[in-house]
């Protein structure tokens, strides 16, 4: 991921020093199962766990990697030789009866877990913010539109309570796969334990508080990835589904809500005039990079006697590039709902925009059960009037009173156009949420 949609902790966490770090947290940990079982001396673990708290992998250990690597064309041969010029001849022990996929798949998931609690926590705040609006705009009326023409009411609120909850089912989706990918590999070349015993790998998921992988064939199965981007994946449909709410929302013909536009803000190089939804068309483009990376994690499943590395390359992209993304993106749009503009008077307007045709079914329902109205015909009675309405710019109300067809009073049709009638079931909905 580019700089410019990097959060700080994203970057740090997906550095090459980083990864090392990660690298050598397995190394280390399988090392001391196997000093438990005096496979390798004691001594030299503490003596490399002593070095390495004292000496941290950095940027320069990265680099004296990628110059062995020059060579070896092998990142973790060129790793572990770089670990002994640094600490020295006890790292000899280090790597005893591994594979390299066991270090990286495991290594792997140790950096997939931090990203994603990392996601989780973005996710949480941005949920907060939705139900903080929820609140606010409880009663807040605005109309409902549906395929994009005005139905009926509704209020603001709402809108950001359907958000919450499409955030907590991205929050159940994101642990899951979390807990997927919190799993210990150290089997061995073919996944048959030849030269480690189970019992290291089980110690070191223990530990952790994760699980061992129950069988495996020197490369963890990438279904768990694959996981792991769908969750990703459909949380920045949800992000891109909100985005695309303010952009519509921000439209001159509607005017309804717009994001934040601070002081010294420039809309266009060339309309001084223009206030764009750049904020939330930034959160669509990434909810399309979330999708494509899923199709390579999808494709990255199937691999040759399920044993090679096509996988690998893809990986150092997507894997990185999907949880950065997840977390700038999740961040973006809550700063714009936190600090969204809104206006309540424009939602008004808007919503009696078209004289009262939003008010049309209750008028259906008045006729057909307090005047006995077959359904046809009190359809057609209703359709007649609301597309005069829309031609003409009447009121549906208005023309129906002057229709000596129509059988309702005064009294009856200003029930029929009650907009309190239509959220009166509003605090209803809050409560299933005990708000």
């Amino acid at each position: 991921m580019i700089d410019r949609y990097l959060t700080p902790e994203m970057k740090s966490l997906w550095s090459e020093a980083s990864k090392y770090r990660a690298w050598l947290k397995v190394e280390l940990a399988a090392m001391d199962a196997q000093a438990n079982h005096g496979e390798v001396p004691r001594e030299a673990h503490t003596v490399l766990v002593q070095k390495s708290e004292a000496d941290p992998l950095d940027d320069a250990f990265a680099l004296k990697v990628a110059e062995i690597e020059a060579v070896t064309r092998h990142d973790i041969v060129a790793f572990t030789r770089a670990l002994t010029d640094r600490y020295g001849d006890e790292a000899r022990f280090i790597h005893h009866g591994l594979t390299s996929t066991d270090v990286v798949d495991t290594a792997q998931n140790l950096l997939l877990d931090e990203a994603l609690g990392l996601i989780v926590a973005d996710v949480e705040t941005l949920r907060e913010v939705c139900r903080t609006q929820a609140v606010a705009y409880k009663h807040t009326p605005t109309v409902g539109r549906t395929h994009g023409i005005h139905a009926e009411p509704m209020t603001f609120g709402l809108k950001f309570l359907n958000w919450m909850t499409a955030l907590d089912r991205d929050l159940e989706r994101l642990h899951a796969a979390r807990r997927r990918v919190q799993v210990v590999m150290l089997s061995g070349s073919v996944g048959t334990y030849a030269h480690v015993s189970p019992r290291v790998e089980e110690e070191v998921a223990g530990r952790w508080g994760w699980q061992a992988a129950p069988v495996t064939n020197q490369t963890l199965a990438r279904d768990r990835h694959a996981e792991v981007l769908s969750a990703l994946a459909i949380l920045g449909t949800t992000l891109e589904k909100i985005a695309v709410e303010i952009r519509h929302l921000q439209r001159s013909e509607v005017r309804e809500a717009m994001e934040p536009f601070g002081k010294g803000q420039t809309g266009s190089s060339s309309m001084p005039h223009k206030k764009n939804p750049i904020l939330t068309e930034n959160v669509t483009g990434f909810a399309r990079l979330l999708r494509g990376h899923l199709t390579t994690g999808l494709e990255n499943v199937a691999l040759w006697h399920e044993r090679d590395i096509s996988h690998s390359s893809a990986e150092r992209i997507i894997l990185p590039d999907a949880t950065a993304a997840a977390s700038y993106a999740t961040r973006r749009l809550t700063g714009v709902l936190r600090d969204l503009v809104v206006f309540p008077e424009r939602m008004l307007r808007n919503l009696n925009d078209l004289g009262g045709l939003v008010f049309s079914q209750r008028v259906l329902h008045a006729l057909i059960d307090e005047k006995g109205m077959s359904r046809e015909a009190a359809y057609g009675l209703v359709q007649r009037h609301a597309l005069q309405s829309w031609e003409t710019g009447e009121g549906l109300r208005d023309l129906l009173k002057a229709d000596p067809e129509n059988p309702l009073g005064d009294a009856e049709l200003d029930a029929a156009f009650d907009l309190a009638w239509y959220l009166r079931h509003v605090d209803d909905i809050y409560a299933r949420f005990g708000l």
